[in-house]
């Protein structure tokens, strides 16, 4: 009867807690879960930073395409801001957390010609024009910023 006793009080404390390998595995299944919540968090982080600079470049944009269309481009006048060819870079300091834009325009006054990328045709008498206007960031970071810059094709009619 003592070995009944001290068998079934081995057999209790055997059963009383968890032991160190079943521990170390649930640690283990625990980190994994929680390492695959910080990549979501961290993906969402940067996502949400990327929809922040796409918007302070459409903003910037926005703002151009409006300087733009408020110039005179008339039979007797033509704004030197709408002569065609390329036109120098314009730097858009710290907009934002996004940092700084680079704008680039491009004036084309025959579209309809097929010439080089990035070197339209300049023709003072076109009634017509097309202008290409492109931001990007000033110095991307390695990743989507480098391959996302965004662009506006507009087109003007010389007008009354």
């Amino acid at each position: 009867m003592k070995q009944a006793i001290i068998k079934n009080q081995t057999s209790a404390h055997a059963r009383a807690g968890f032991s160190l390998i079943e521990t170390m595995f649930a640690l283990l299944i625990l980190m994994i879960a929680l390492l695959g919540v910080f990549q979501v968090f961290t993906y969402a982080i940067v996502y949400n930073a990327g929809n922040a600079t796409r918007s302070h470049a459409l903003a910037i944009l926005q703002q151009k395409v409006e300087l733009l269309r408020s110039k005179k481009f008339s039979p007797t006048s033509v704004d030197p801001d709408l002569a065609g060819g390329v036109k120098p870079v314009q730097i858009v300091p710290n907009v934002g957390n996004s940092g700084s834009f680079r704008i680039e325009t491009i004036v084309d006054d025959r579209p309809w010609v097929d010439n080089a990328p990035g070197a339209p045709d300049i023709d003072a008498t076109s009634d017509y024009k097309e202008i290409t206007i492109t931001a990007r960031l000033d110095a991307p970071s390695p990743g989507w910023q480098l391959a996302v810059p965004a662009t506006i094709v507009m087109r003007r009619t010389r007008g009354n």
